[in-house]
């Protein structure tokens, strides 16, 4: 508006944001009113004809304002206009700097109030007027609109609108803060916006990269947290103004939502949500571990997941493989444990991001679940659960035939494969760990051991033992199914037996399929051909075998069909396969050894 004293034609231009705050306070004033006799006015006549909604502050004494206004004679002549310059009015109210009807007519004014006034003469030009614009004892009407208003004594005003219940760290100056924002003037005019350029605003707190006003603002917020932010123009711009978007003097309004922060010295954060009992190992470099994940920005944002893959993530840790924060986040782990690690961007992806999903200097918080790891140096680890009250003078060893029970299982409590004894309340169906094939049975599993025919760590597992007796084994995948798995075996699984011995019987030697249990008969073949005419048929073989097994004079090789063995014992002596067992094909094993013996000598 114009100045008091000399007259001008030139209106003051102070900053946007003072001018508001001079609009905000004129709201509650009073109209002025005519004398009573209907004479000329005492005092300005107020009408305020839009009043908005919310009015966080009026224009007081002091202030600084920022508005625009039309100005008019009684008959509606326009004398001046701030819209046809374009230009705000932006000055401080009630020192003297406005005719004294626009003084009081601003007063109580709120942001976006608009106020028709009516100043007599003796509160704007007087007797005297304006040379050749405002003739004497003229009555001037005016049409405002306060769009700013400020104090020099104000701070920056911080509204929280939205905070998280859970909050893991809050800003600090030095801290690198990634925040959406929208920014607008007092009045509502957007000026920016982050969400319109794709990406959030990444800057360092308090280090004089932001306007002082945002330094401030931003401090103590949490990630996930709304604010809104007012800072008033000293804080912002000031008088300068920034290109053609913010106005000299104009306070700011931003509003924003902090996605993550982080400092440059952080370390690793690690919270242990879940800890399973009788943790007796933690994870260290150079095992291999298998877990799951759920991978999420600061903000909650979910950017990857092992469960939607459903596979677990497998990795040696502590060598390089994964990033720096995960390489040290899952170092001192128990299997079984669920922990939250939360990795700041140099530890993780930088300044770079990864792909589309992970933003540049973005902090990582990866909620973990340990299923099982292992070292390529581990062996089968043996525990006695129970062993038989009575003396045991007899253990199994390599080449004995054994039966046994067990239940299998993944680390994680995962049910594999079970013979349906060893554990009372299972009633699946058994499927025993044999290389290259699964059956389900009911009964006891049944193996040679060192045969090659069960995975070599159960092969170990069972070795030593008592009848009777229950072991827990923890066999680790190099020893069990290795990378690739098997039919329900994960690959990398470390495996969970628990076997109980139900008997045991001595093998026999490596190539053997039958064998005294003292000297053979001196005669053997004539004794072997029961009729007596020179040649031993399949039929009498048979019978001559199983009598020897039947009075105790010699075994077959356990395990195996006894029929299928006699049979297999036919033809290796039936050397030319005509059917029949001559004198000269008939040779004992040992007897086989040693001649060949002579032959490499």
């Amino acid at each position: 508006m114009f100045p008091a004293g000399p007259p001008s034609h030139s209106l003051l231009r102070l900053p946007l944001l003072q001018l508001l705050l001079l609009v905000v306070q004129a709201v509650g004033r009073g109209l002025g009113r005519a004398s009573p006799a209907g004479g000329p006015l005492e005092d300005v006549v107020i009408e305020r004809y839009h009043i908005p909604r919310a009015c966080p502050r009026e224009v007081q004494m002091g202030d600084f304002v920022r508005y625009h206004y039309n100005g008019t004679f009684e008959d509606g002549k326009k004398f001046d206009s701030s819209y046809d310059r374009n230009t705000l009015v932006a000055i401080v109210v009630g020192v003297g700097r406005l005719i004294t009807g626009m003084d009081r007519g601003l007063m109580g004014m709120c942001v976006n109030e608009r106020r028709r006034l009516i100043v007599p003469p003796h509160l704007g030009y007087g007797s005297i007027g304006l040379a050749g614009l405002i003739p004497p004892d003229a009555t001037l009407y005016f049409d405002v609109v306060l769009l700013d208003v400020w104090n020099k004594e104000d701070t920056v005003q911080v509204s929280t609108l939205l905070r998280p219940p859970h909050c893991p760290r809050m800003v600090q100056d030095g801290d690198f803060v990634r925040y959406h924002y929208n920014g607008t003037l007092l009045d509502g005019t957007s000026f920016d916006t982050s969400y319109s350029k794709g990406g959030t605003y990444d800057t360092y707190v308090g280090s004089g990269w932001l306007i002082k006003g945002m330094d401030q603002g931003l401090l103590g917020m949490c990630p996930g947290e709304r604010r809104k932010i007012i800072i008033p123009p000293f804080l912002a711009y000031g008088e300068k103004g920034y290109g053609t978007v913010i106005p000299p003097q104009a306070s700011l309004v931003f509003h924003v939502l902090l996605i993550d922060v982080h400092n440059p010295k952080d370390a690793v954060q690690l919270e242990t949500l879940e800890l399973p009992p009788g943790c007796v190992r933690r994870a260290g470099a150079g095992d291999f571990m298998r877990y799951h994940y759920n991978g999420s920005l600061m903000d909650g944002t979910l950017f990857d997941s092992s469960y939607s893959r459903n596979h677990t993530y497998n990795t040696y840790i502590g060598q390089g493989y994964i990033i720096p924060g995960m390489d040290q986040g899952l170092q001192g782990a128990c299997m079984g444990e669920r922990r939250r690690i939360t990795i700041p961007p140099h530890l993780a992806y930088g300044e770079n991001g990864t792909g589309d999903k992970i933003p540049g200097s973005a902090v990582l918080i990866f909620n973990v679940h340990v299923i099982d790891f292992h070292n390529p140096a581990d062996v089968v680890e043996i525990r006695t659960l129970s062993r038989p009250s009575e003396t045991c003078n007899e253990t199994t060893k390599l080449g004995d035939f054994v039966r046994y029970h067990y239940n299998c299982s993944l680390l994680d409590g995962t049910q594999l494969f079970t013979s349906g004894e060893t554990d009372a309340g299972s009633h699946e169906p058994s499927r025993p760990h044999f290389r290259g094939q699964r059956h389900d049975y009911g009964a006891p599993q049944e193996a040679t051991l060192g045969a090659n025919k069960v995975i070599e760590g159960l092969d170990t597992g069972l070795q030593g033992m008592c009848v009777g007796e229950r072991r827990q084994l923890i066999v680790p995948p190099h020893l069990a199914h290795g990378e690739s798995g098997a039919r329900g075996v994960p690959g990398s699984a470390v495996l969970l037996f628990e076997v109980e011995l139900v008997s045991r019987e001595d093998g026999l030697p490596t190539g053997y399929l039958f064998v005294w249990h003292k000297d053979p008969p001196a005669n053997l073949f004539e004794d072997m051909d029961l009729n007596k005419d020179g040649e031993v048929p399949p039929e009498e073989f048979s019978t001559f075998i199983k009598a020897q097994v039947s009075e105790g004079k010699g075994r077959l090789m356990p395990g195996q069909d006894p029929e299928k063995t006699i049979g297999d014992m036919f033809q290796n002596q039936d050397r030319n396969q005509d059917g029949k067992i001559t004198v000269d094909e008939l040779k004992l094993k040992s007897d086989e050894d040693e001649e060949r013996v002579h032959e490499e000598l």
